[in-house]
């Protein structure tokens, strides 16, 4: 696993994201999922903190050229599951048995906003990087799963506003729209604030497991309606 290290620290994980920018192929899919399987494995982990060892960018979002290669060469299956695969790394996280937190290090754009807003809290540095959603610009629509899960994270009219402007957000501009919880002043605030976040979680899995199946039961039904858009591969609009 090369792009991406799992640490532990008390009863609390770490996935980092450790291929500078982060960006999302079917690789990025395969070694995230193995991850999130390893971690929950550990039945000592009561809450999981996503980041990134790069401190310009926490996700970029999908690999626009890899998967402008793949169609070029025809490799439609490979582009099918890679978005298959990151379905089952968001629902993955959305359904997680402990809270999940984003610990926001740098540029969270596109799928990497999105993957954001899959966990359950998020925390942003302010002195650095931006949260956006580019798909207006890039022409590629969300997928229905992706509509309903970032609803669970974002106000809908501040949704509205932030997909179809493609609007970069600062932390502080997220923190007052309470997209995520703080926003801090640089990077060890940051690494300290959401580590002293995630002690207070200290409780069965069995709660956080059926409560997440009853309060996301729309975005459940949604994933089921993605191969409606994956399977002809209607991604790229004119």
């Amino acid at each position: 696993m090369d792009r991406f290290k799992i640490e532990k620290k008390d009863n609390i994980a770490y996935i980092i994201m450790d291929n500078n920018e982060n960006k999302q192929d079917l690789e990025f899919a395969n070694q995230f999922l193995d991850a999130l399987n390893t971690v929950e494995k550990d039945e000592n982990i009561k809450a999981l903190i996503i980041s990134s060892s790069d401190e310009k960018n926490w996700s970029q979002g999908v690999n626009v050229e890899w998967i402008q290669k793949e169609f070029a060469l025809k490799n439609f299956d490979n582009v099918k599951a890679f978005l298959y695969k990151m379905d089952e790394v968001f629902k993955k996280i959305i359904f997680s048995p402990f809270p999940v937190i984003a610990e926001i290090t740098g540029h969270a754009f596109g799928n990497g906003a999105l993957l954001a807003c899959c966990c359950d809290f998020r925390f942003m540095r302010n002195d650095r990087g931006f949260f956006c959603f580019p798909e207006v610009d890039v022409k590629i629509p969300f997928l229905p799963s992706m509509i309903a899960f970032a609803k669970k994270a974002i106000p809908y009219q501040k949704y509205q506003e932030m997909v179809f402007t493609g609007k970069r957000y600062t932390a502080k501009e997220l923190e007052e729209a309470g997209i995520i919880v703080k926003a801090t002043e640089n990077l060890d605030e940051l690494k300290s604030t959401t580590f002293e976040f995630a002690k207070m979680f200290n409780k069965s899995r069995g709660i956080y497991a059926e409560l997440k199946r009853r309060m996301f039961r729309d975005i459940l039904e949604a994933f089921d309606r993605d191969k409606e858009v994956i399977e002809p591969l209607f991604i790229f609009v004119p």
